[in-house]
């Protein structure tokens, strides 16, 4: 999944949310986005889902859905909240690659594509290629285009905040995050920006059938999600 450095902070206590409204209104906004792709009665993966703090909302409509995260600390975090929901299983990057084949309706992959080695981002289309059902399709959300910004991506942030209501806790957390480690991470390490035609030729590739959504899933309106069939 992600470059372990990556891991080890989002299993950390970072402070990427400036706080409990921002958390909410982020994974709300990326639940209620995401309810169009969700297979009615079908079976839906989460890859890289993160803390998923709205996933019984998600899970409404769907018979299964499988929320798999490469964090330890906040996979058990997961298994906890949703321990008494029967229709979420949360479960680790290793035990996803060992699914069986044809065994999914929908996979969705959010905010993870910036994260991942192009070799591994290749690695894990295919496999989700073979996890999907035929006619099945992958949500490829918050994938970051070459030209946004940081600065952009600030700005973005700020017009969510005052949509929500947390503005000035947003402007306190981009000046703390920008001392954080998360910055210290971002500039040794980086993150992968890619071209529209780059990533439909890598979904092309895995063998799907792709083209860009007319919005992306989440607050950030500049960067890019694909919606992919297979092919």
């Amino acid at each position: 999944m992600a470059d372990g450095d990556w891991i080890s902070f989002w299993d950390s206590k970072h402070t990427i949310f400036v706080g409990p409204r921002h958390i909410a209104a982020h994974f709300r906004r990326i639940a209620a986005d995401l309810k169009p792709y969700a297979p009615a009665g079908g079976t839906m993966l989460d890859y890289g889902c993160g803390e998923a703090l709205s996933a019984a909302e998600l899970s409404e409509g769907v018979s299964r859905l499988i929320l798999c995260e490469a964090a330890p600390n906040v996979r058990t975090v997961l298994a906890g909240r949703y321990a008494s929901n029967p229709k979420i299983v949360v479960r680790k990057p290793e035990d996803v690659a060992t699914m069986p084949g044809h065994s999914v309706d929908t996979v969705v992959m959010h905010s993870v594509s910036q994260y991942l080695s192009e070799s591994d981002f290749d690695a894990l289309l295919k496999s989700f290629h073979r996890l999907l059902k035929p006619g099945g399709s992958l949500v490829l959300g918050d994938v970051i285009p070459k030209r946004v910004s940081a600065l952009g991506d600030g700005f973005a942030l700020l017009r969510f905040a005052a949509q929500e209501g947390f503005y000035w806790a947003a402007v306190r957390g981009l000046l703390r995050t920008y001392f954080s480690s998360y910055w210290k991470l971002r500039k040794s390490i980086g993150i992968r920006r890619y071209s529209e035609a780059e990533i439909v030729a890598k979904l092309e590739a895995a063998g799907f059938k792709a083209q860009r959504a007319r919005t992306n899933i989440g607050h950030n309106r500049a960067r890019m999600t694909f919606i992919a069939h297979t092919a």
